[in-house]
């Protein structure tokens, strides 16, 4: 029964993405270009997209960050010298931190995510965001991959996180910067593998009044940050651009020199999802000589 609802609810998002997008050459978005997923998502979309670049994939990456040089964000609206060297650090090398994470979700929103974690993403074994603070209570698994080209220049990089409770995935990302037609700078691009397309999500940096980070997918049409539902159509890509769902994230640093980041995900105007997380530096293991 399960995956009959799961069936359903794919073929309404189908048919969602079909009424409200548009049919794109791949040319004429190359911005919004990005992998995309087989019928099941977990882990496979690296090995996937590794083997049809023609990239090389390292798992488990020690080295490597989500934004490998943080300085490229730089734009007219945005200066990344302000914002504090640890939040820089953990952006350019992510697998020297550990994450504690908890989530909060809020009625009445919390219904529809029920419905979309239970059926399809669990389905798929992709975005199954946890429903309540429980779901997180044993943490989160946290594992870098890197996708590199011929010339060792990193083309993704992968963030791989689990709920170390039931082993079910939260995302299979794929991080890059990206220049939207209609921003003045690059945004943080995050891709999310689904079968046969994916959701892809542009963030804009911005300054907050300290020296903090924002990044936000709050925009008003295509070329613009926000939230794509993008689906495979032939040889060209069905495009939906979801006004209505946004995703902020604040980074800031307490007075214990810890970082700290707030995760909001909102559709039609209500919160639905906060993850919080606090970031600290891994102990190194001390090594006999």
């Amino acid at each position: 029964m399960r995956d009959l609802v799961g069936w359903i609810g794919a073929q309404f998002i189908y048919a969602l993405i079909w009424i409200f997008g548009s049919r794109r050459s791949p040319d004429d978005v190359p911005w919004l270009v990005g992998p995309l997923g087989s019928e099941h998502i977990g882990e496979s979309p690296y090995a996937e997209t590794a083997k049809r670049e023609g990239l090389s994939l390292e798992r488990r990456a020690g080295t490597g960050g989500l934004i490998p040089r943080f300085d490229v964000l730089a734009s007219p609206t945005f200066d990344p010298a302000r914002v504090h060297e640890k939040i820089r650090a953990f952006y350019e090398n992510t697998p020297a931190y550990k994450l504690d994470t908890w989530a909060t979700t809020y009625f009445p929103a919390r219904i529809a995510l029920w419905l979309l974690v239970t059926t399809i993403s669990r389905k798929v074994d992709q975005l199954n965001f946890p429903l309540d603070g429980l779901d997180t209570a044993r943490g989160m698994t946290s594992e870098i991959v890197l996708l590199k080209k011929p010339d060792g220049e990193i083309r993704y990089t992968g963030w791989f996180r689990k709920l170390a409770k039931t082993g079910r995935v939260i995302y299979t990302g794929f991080y890059m910067t990206e220049k939207p037609p209609r921003q003045k700078g690059r945004c943080v691009k995050v891709v999310f593998p689904m079968p046969n397309g994916n959701a892809t999500v542009l963030l804009e940096p911005k300054n907050d009044e300290a020296n903090g980070f924002r990044i936000e997918s709050i925009g008003k049409g295509l070329g613009d940050a926000g939230f794509y539902r993008v689906q495979k159509s032939g040889e060209k890509l069905r495009v939906w651009y979801i006004r209505t769902l946004h995703e902020t994230f604040h980074l800031w640093v307490d007075d214990d020199d810890l970082v700290h980041c707030e995760h909001d995900v909102t559709f039609l105007g209500f919160r639905v999802l906060t993850l919080h997380y606090r970031v600290s530096g891994k102990e190194k293991t001390a090594t006999s000589t």
